[in-house]
């Protein structure tokens, strides 16, 4: 089966999460990227938090599935040469070094445009250009907090909170990738490349929308009505840590199950929804709760909503989080359990639907690694192990159109 991106080759020039995360779902849909490394060392990820000595840690090996790695040293004329040469025979390079790294290496956005007029330069950044923040050194967690994401996560009783879920990182790769994929749309267009840039606090940002609608509605009202603090608690004039509500105006919590005593994860999560109120009801076996005033409209049950989720705790009592999934989602009740990363890891459904896959590793052996989250009737990617280090130098330099011989000499002189 062809893939929609082959004939796409991609210079990947990114390092740690977020640009690689980019590269690789590329790679997945058919482009061919070429990941360029530094000789001898490659990606720091390669040997941050290992679990087997001297094999690439799962920190890469998790992001840089289907790559090649072509090893380059462009500090050297030798290894400019080659950069030059491999720039006039690309679709798009993707950088996410410090600002200003580039063009240090003589490769400014007109050089690149000099050699290749069709190319298109993606790079994720920690702040926009031109941001008061734009020198700062940024990683997953400082995005979160720059992001607005931080002082919106947690309890309103403690500090900000980031998220595990890599909103800095992995989610400003996905927004680069639909940036160079509407780039490349364009050239097919205006026959001429672009600049694409993300920045990791815009992409966490653009995740938060609902709290800066919040932030308009509180500093309109004063309240909001959907967070726990309301009616009984105080707001002050910036959007509070709601614990575990929900984030759209219908209440749910995250409540305690059977075997809670002992599982971290025996929980589930139970939203309230205003059509689901009677099929809940009946669930729970509180046919009265139906058309009591009290609890009949989603106004009326917002001052016992804790009340009402201690009566779901009681009900839950006796079931497993999936027995008690099992019975609500019958009620076409929104809930799900809090799944562990250990249960995720061998969730059958998430294996049969390839969004957990095994790939072998010529190092490593089989090691496990999330597929595309993306599903395409016409389109099963293949996820491959990836590339060790500099392991397609030589077969990038041979298309390239260098001799056997002028490979020879390249390493010889380090270059490569």
């Amino acid at each position: 089966m062809s893939k929609p991106l082959e004939g796409i080759k991609i210079i990947d020039f990114t390092h740690v999460q977020a640009g690689p995360a980019c590269t690789q779902l590329l790679a997945w849909f058919g482009a061919d990227v070429i990941k360029v490394e530094r000789p001898g060392s490659g990606d720091v990820t390669r040997s941050q938090l290992r679990d087997i000595p001297d094999a690439d840690a799962l920190y890469f090996t998790m992001l840089n599935s289907n790559k090649r790695s072509l090893t380059l040293d462009t500090k050297t004329p030798e290894g400019k040469e080659v950069l030059e040469k491999l720039v006039k025979e690309s679709d798009v390079l993707v950088e996410n070094f410090a600002p200003g790294a580039l063009d240090r290496m003589g490769f400014t956005w007109e050089r690149l445009s000099e050699l290749n007029p069709k190319l298109i330069v993606a790079s994720v950044k920690g702040f926009s250009d031109g941001h008061h923040y734009d020198d700062l050194k940024v990683y997953e967690n400082v995005a979160q907090c720059a992001g607005g994401a931080a002082s919106t996560t947690g309890f309103w009783d403690g500090p900000p909170t980031v998220s595990a879920a890599a909103l800095g990182d992995s989610n400003t790769g996905m927004h680069l990738a639909i940036g160079i994929l509407t780039a490349l749309i364009g050239r097919g267009q205006t026959g001429r490349g672009q600049k694409v840039a993300v920045s990791m606090q815009d992409s966490v940002i653009n995740l938060c929308r609902v709290k800066l609608r919040d932030q308009q509605r509180l500093d309109r009202v004063g309240y909001l009505e959907e967070y726990p603090q309301y009616p009984h608690g105080e707001f002050s004039d910036v959007v509070p840590r709601g614990g575990n509500a929900g984030g759209g105006g219908q209440p749910g919590w995250v409540l305690k199950c059977k075997g809670w005593e002992t599982d971290p994860n025996a929980y589930i999560y139970f939203t309230i929804q205003g059509h689901a109120w009677e099929p809940i009801c009946r669930a729970l076996g509180k046919p009265e709760w139906i058309n009591d005033p009290n609890y009949a409209t989603a106004q009326a049950r917002q001052p016992h909503i804790f009340d009402i989720f201690a009566t779901i705790e009681e009900w839950l009592a006796d079931k497993t989080k999936y027995e008690a999934v099992d019975i609500l989602r019958k009620f076409d009740i929104p809930c799900a359990p809090v799944l562990s990363m250990k249960e995720i890891a061998n969730d059958p459904s998430l294996r049969a639907s390839g969004t957990i896959v095994e790939v072998p590793h010529k190092e490593r052996g089989t090691y496990l690694t999330v597929g595309s989250p993306i599903k395409f009737s016409g389109l099963k990617p293949e996820i491959t192990g990836s590339p060790l280090l500099g392991e397609h130098t030589d077969e990038i330099l041979a298309e390239l159109g260098y001799s056997k011989e002028q490979i020879a000499n390249l390493h010889t002189s380090r270059s490569v």
